[in-house]
């Protein structure tokens, strides 16, 4: 995007959400809002970045180092305004020297890279020397209204509290994102003062330091669920609510069919196939991938994982596993990290598997756990099997190999290997290999004692 540079403003303190958590790192739909800005600001090829941090500094800047990227960061040591935030970013412009500037609040999540780009196209077509995003409110309050000259020319941005009752009445509203040229924002800064009802430095007031400098001040209108914004925790719900609706929106058009989307919570970053049916009670979290003409739900969750084509999960939870094409999960069982579960498997009710390799056509079908296992295809598993992966210092592994059954009740005490084809009796506990094609019965016998019982319960009461 041309010589182009972002600067995200997250110092606020946002006392309203009353929250130990700086207010930039609270979700919508499970994504930190610093998290959609700063994709959304790299998706539109802006690759020079800077955030400007206040409170809770080390907490913001601790959770964006762990996305990979390299970005500048600048203190806000004192918050006196949206100015004097971006003032602190004086010395990164100077030296990265960008034609233009993106100026956008961490916590205003659905400024998208297809809007950031359209709001710079009309930025750079119009010749503008600041462009200002823009929305039509039926009710204005709170919101600092665009001021126009009789021609409709751009005077500037008056807030609220500064506002005259005429000024009130504007329905246009400044929804906080900017792009400057950057030479006439660094000299637009150099001329702001805290002469308003707050003794804040406003952004706002470059702009009319600008048009009063004979330059040019432009407008890009949009709706304002794209520009909404959150200070407080009833306001993040209705976030949550906008976002849920836009990925709605954006999965029909795939194909996918949602029944009914009461309890349903869809992350930005899923990727869903066309004829999946999302059940209700359903929360898909992360970077999901599930394939096509799968059905998922009622009442699950799937976090970070890929599913293939086809796969029905039933009242169930996954977490960073993959699950292979043609696969039934559920209902009431639980995929924990590190699973890959191959095609055609069978997990039944009440089963766990955790940090496992289940391979092709496995049927594990009720009442099992297994961990820490690598299983081979075509293994039946019977009711209370366990893998028994702790000794309460380490954690081992089970090996089962192909086609192998494993009976009702079996105790596997790993590390320890079933091989191809081989039996366990039901009830066993197997502390050591099984050959090939062998049976291994790991249990008492069985003793019958005759009259016990009933010498026992001669004198039981009736």
């Amino acid at each position: 995007m041309g010589k182009a540079a972002a600067v995200i403003l997250a110092a606020g303190e946002g006392k309203r959400m009353k929250s130990d958590k700086s207010k930039v790192l609270h979700e919508v739909l499970f994504k930190p809002m610093i998290d959609w800005v700063m994709d959304s600001v790299t998706e539109a090829d802006i690759d020079n970045i800077c955030v400007v941090l206040g409170h809770n500094a080390d907490q913001v800047s601790e959770h964006l180092n762990k996305r990979g990227q390299k970005y500048t960061y600048v203190l806000q040591e004192e918050q006196l305004g949206t100015g004097h935030a971006v003032m602190q970013a004086r010395e990164y412009l100077e030296q990265t020297k960008p034609e233009d500037v993106l100026i956008l609040n961490g916590d205003t999540p659905f400024i998208d890279s297809s809007l950031i780009k359209s709001f710079y196209l009309e930025h750079k077509n119009k010749k503008n020397d600041v462009t200002i995003l823009t929305s039509i409110a039926d009710n204005p309050f709170g919101y600092g209204r665009i001021v126009r000259d009789s021609s409709g020319n751009v005077k500037g941005i008056i807030e609220e509290k500064d506002a005259t009752d005429d000024e009130r009445k504007i329905k246009e509203i400044n929804a906080g994102a900017y792009w400057f040229k950057t030479d006439v924002l660094l000299e637009a800064l150099s001329h702001l003062n805290g002469d308003n009802a707050q003794h804040e430095y406003y952004l706002t007031d470059t702009v009319k330091i600008i048009s009063g400098q004979g330059l040019r001040a432009g407008t890009c209108i949009v709706d304002m669920k794209y520009t909404a914004g959150a200070n407080s925790r009833k306001q993040l719900l209705e976030l949550n609510n906008i976002a849920r609706q836009l990925v709605f929106e954006k999965l029909f058009d795939a194909g996918v069919t949602i029944t009914d989307i009461s309890g349903v919570s869809i992350s930005p970053d899923a990727e869903i196939g066309y004829d999946t049916v999302i059940l209700p009670g359903t929360i898909i979290k992360g970077k999901t991938k599930i394939g096509i003409g799968c059905q998922i739900g009622p009442n699950s969750l799937i976090d970070n994982c890929v599913l293939g084509d086809n796969v029905v999960f039933n009242a169930s939870q996954a977490r960073n596993s993959k699950i292979g094409n043609n696969v039934t999960v559920g209902p009431f069982s639980q995929l924990r990290p590190d699973c890959v579960i191959a095609e055609n498997v069978h997990i039944g009710d009440f089963v766990e598997v955790k940090n496992s390799n289940i391979g092709c056509g496995t049927k594990i079908a009720h009442l099992t756990y297994v961990g820490d296992s690598d299983v081979g295809g075509g293994v039946n598993f019977g009711c209370g099997v366990v893998t028994v992966n702790y000794d309460g210092v380490k954690k081992s592994r089970t090996i089962i190999g192909d086609n192998a059954f494993i009976g009702c009740n079996t105790n596997l005490i790993a590390p320890v290997k079933v091989g191809n084809g081989a039996y366990t009796a039901a009830g066993s506990t197997i502390t050591m290999d099984i050959p090939d094609g062998a049976l291994s019965v790991a249990r008492s016998r069985q003793q019958n004692i005759d009259g016990w019982a009933e010498k026992k319960l001669k004198n039981r009461k009736k």
